[in-house]
């Protein structure tokens, strides 16, 4: 039987309660779960999806990738990406959607929010286990955005901007030990200026001395830096976006594995299934087969 596609849901469609409020939600979750009962798993956004978990327990699927649920777990994810959850029980702890732009109109820095190492859209990136201090620091904001959401008070719109940024450097505190110095901080915009690049040229380039070139850096050195910050090959991190994508196109039933071989700009269907096999270990019609 022929798998459904992923849907790919707005934030609009996601909206709870007041139209005016259509570029950010934030709900406690089983009144979202209630809300949202038809949702299809698994499926994609089109604007950053934040989960913090307080009790209960199950799995969360990020890219392919499972993560067991469990109290103190605060998940984030960028657009595009592909979830799904499957819980065991009953959940609580709260959702909140945002769309892409929201922060736009307060922030001079339109890349300021990349800064945060958990919405790089790497999906173990996203999954932060918070101790019991840093969630009895975060968990009040989630209260105090629901408090804004609620009720009608001026500028309450730059007050959940002013929460959620709130938000993302507590997370960030409690995951970064000592102080962050200089050298950290120039190797953290180099590994999101690749990444940045890689996104926006995986298609087509394939070699890390094209990424090198664009960094103004040596293939040897960036090869070296990856290795370092990743543990991983520059030319591994490449492959690695390719086969995301190779892997998202696979669950739409509807295309050909030719048309996605073509779509990936591998030279024929015969090499995209070896690289796929090689690099996720069984066969694009294996996986396609098996995706949940």
């Amino acid at each position: 039987m022929a798998k459904a596609n992923i849907p790919t849901y707005d934030i609009c469609s996601l909206v709870m309660g007041k139209p005016t409020q259509e570029d950010v939600v934030v709900a406690r979750f089983p009144d979202y779960l209630a809300a949202h009962s038809d949702i299809h798993f698994p499926h994609r956004h089109s604007f950053y999806h934040l989960a913090l978990f307080t009790s209960g327990a199950g799995t969360h699927t990020i890219d392919f990738e499972r993560f067991p649920v469990k109290p103190g777990q605060l998940y984030f994810m960028v657009p595009g990406q592909v979830h799904g959850w499957y819980f065991e029980g009953n959940v609580d702890g709260y959702v909140i959607n945002v769309s892409a732009g929201f922060f736009n109109v307060f922030l001079k820095d339109a890349d300021y929010i990349e800064r945060f190492p958990f919405l790089s859209g790497v999906a173990a990136e996203g999954v932060v286990e918070l101790t019991a201090a840093a969630l009895k620091e975060v968990q009040p904001i989630f209260e105090e955005m629901l408090q804004e959401v609620a009720a009608e008070r001026p500028f309450n719109m730059d007050m959940l901007r002013l929460l959620m940024l709130e938000l993302f450097i507590r997370v960030s505190r409690s995951t970064q030990q000592g102080a962050i110095k200089q050298d950290m901080l120039h190797n953290n915009l180099l590994l999101r200026n690749f990444r940045k690049l890689v996104e926006q040229h995986y298609m087509q380039l394939r070699l890390p001395k094209d990424y090198a070139a664009m960094l103004y850096v040596t293939p040897n050195y960036l090869n070296a830096f990856c290795q370092h910050m990743l543990g991983k090959s520059a030319g591994e991190v490449i492959r690695d976006r390719v086969l995301l994508e190779a892997k998202r196109l696979l669950v739409n039933a509807d295309t050909n594995i030719s048309a996605i071989a073509y779509q990936l700009n591998f030279a024929d269907n015969s090499y995209f299934t070896k690289f796929f096999r090689k690099y996720a270990g069984v066969t694009p019609e294996e996986f396609r087969k098996n995706i949940v």
